[in-house]
């Protein structure tokens, strides 16, 4: 297979500096897109770490989620409520592209450090900012994680079976929306930073709420209240506006299988590979409306098949046919998958404190740029020295002082 990377060459963000004071899955996830894409990524945190480490093993500084999300960064430590800790943020934040935060609104504000005073320090700042509700707005200061996030966005309502309680999607989807709109604001903002004229600085607050990133994925849940004036249900598995079929999970003899029909045309496929083609004409299931009408026959009907085979075995007379499918995998299975492997998605290394862990790549593929480097993530203030003395130029018997004093 011939490979997608260049041999030689700079990264596409080569050159770009980044504050990160992001921490468990939204902020830490938009930086390391950045990082992965060749930014110097610079992540602060408190002197005893950030959240995400606290849920470490004794004697750990990383959780496998951390080592995932902070590749290719170097950390510090840094206390923002001594008065020395917000010079030397200032000192960095002179030499900085982009500064990120995913804490509370007012947060940083509060510490005297906030967008409008970093703003006046360096005019070409990217200040990027992701809350659960906003920065302003009646909602601002309700307390935001991923699974409230779920109840208050409307997603929870509609995930589950219909005869029981709402409940969460299983990942951190949220978390993860928001770090994704949080790269692409941050990009959108250097671009147009960078075409703008020398005479304007071009600097920008950026903010994200994770409740409106995730509001679009719920088309299918609008589009059936826009339909029938009700709110819509619970569907468990089925299609989320009921106006699709067969859209499901279906039992097989080993574990399940999804399967989507989205034209007739895969209509026709599956009955086929079925060994069904009498279905086609079926006037129960012979269009789309058909068999909404009569989703519960339509179920059973794909049900009947699935349930001789093993799922690998459905997917294989699916595929043959050219209809949407896949076996149901468990996470496992998807971290050992040899095609996430062999296109470079998924990595195994050896991690200084974890041992061997599978971790994930850049999912953006610039063809024709070098491959990003594997940088395992590094420890609690690790690179303080190098930060603090190489780059800011502070002597050794200044850094003893600023420890000393609790400033990093």
């Amino acid at each position: 297979m011939t490979s997608i990377w260049s041999a030689s060459g700079r990264l596409p963000l080569a050159g770009l500096v980044v504050i990160d004071f992001g921490q468990i899955f939204q902020g830490p996830y938009a930086t390391f897109l950045l990082a992965k894409g060749g930014a110097d990524v610079i992540k602060i945190e408190p002197l005893q770490g950030e959240p995400l480490r606290r849920r470490a093993l004794p004697g750990k500084s990383a959780t496998l989620p951390f080592a995932m999300l902070n590749q290719n960064k170097r950390a510090v430590t840094l206390n923002l409520k001594h008065a020395r800790g917000r010079e030397l943020l200032f000192e960095m934040v002179r030499r900085a592209d982009v500064l990120l935060e995913n804490f509370s609104p007012g947060t940083m504000d509060d510490l005297g450090v906030g967008w409008s005073v970093l703003h006046e320090i360096n005019p070409r700042l990217i200040y990027a900012t992701g809350t659960g509700f906003g920065i302003s707005g009646p909602d601002r200061d309700n307390l935001a994680m991923d699974l409230t996030i779920q109840a208050a966005s409307g997603i929870m309502s509609v995930t589950g079976a219909p005869d029981g309680p709402p409940m969460k999607a299983g990942p951190t989807l949220v978390d993860f929306m928001g770090g994704i709109h949080l790269y692409a604001g941050i990009l959108t903002a250097l671009y147009e930073r960078d075409r703008s004229g020398s005479g304007e600085p071009g600097g920008r607050l950026v903010e994200v709420a994770m409740q409106e990133t995730v509001y679009p994925s719920l088309a299918a849940s609008f589009e059936y209240y826009h339909r029938t004036g009700q709110p819509p249900p619970r569907t468990g598995n089925r299609q989320a506006g009921l106006s699709s079929t067969p859209y499901n999970v279906y039992e097989c003899a080993d574990g399940h299988a999804a399967i989507h029909v989205v034209t007739e045309g895969h209509w026709r496929n599956l009955v086929n590979a079925m060994g069904r083609p009498e279905l086609a004409d079926d006037p129960r299931f012979k269009t789309n409306a058909d068999r909404v009408a009569h989703m519960d026959e339509t179920d059973a009907v794909v049900t009947e098949w699935t349930r001789t085979l093993p799922k690998m075995e459905v997917f294989a007379r699916a595929k043959a046919n050219r209809v949407p499918c896949a076996p149901v995998r468990t996470a496992p299975e998807v971290m050992h998958d040899p095609h996430m492997h062999e296109r470079g998605m998924l990595e195994d290394v050896e991690h200084p404190e974890l041992g061997p862990i599978t971790v994930p790549t850049t999912p953006l593929r610039l063809h024709g740029s070098p491959k990003p480097p594997m940088r395992p993530s590094p420890r609690v203030g690790q690179h303080n020295d190098e930060i603090y003395g190489g780059w800011l130029g502070l002597s050794a018997a200044e850094l003893a002082a600023l420890k000393a004093e609790g400033v990093m």
